[in-house]
């Protein structure tokens, strides 16, 4: 890999990082968020979908750190 593309990739898993760290806060925003509701409201419908959605931005993060992962073995 030449010196240009390799830069390039750098800048992209910066990127990622970045990316990777947005949205671990939104992901603490939201569990605080649930872990704050009263116990009848965590065992609603909207707190659910608070579960869901700390539960769909940790999948998120995970596939975020290996794409990162795979892109960092490929310009070592």
């Amino acid at each position: 890999m030449n010196k240009q593309r390799r830069k390039a990739l750098e800048d992209a898993c910066n990127d990622i990082e970045n990316l990777i760290s947005n949205i671990e806060m939104y992901r603490d925003e939201e569990q605080d968020y649930f872990d704050n509701m009263p116990e009848n409201f965590q065992n609603s419908e909207k707190g659910e979908n608070a579960e869901n959605c700390v539960m769909n931005l940790e999948d998120a993060i995970n596939s975020l750190n290996e794409a990162l992962d795979s892109i960092n073995n490929s310009i070592e």
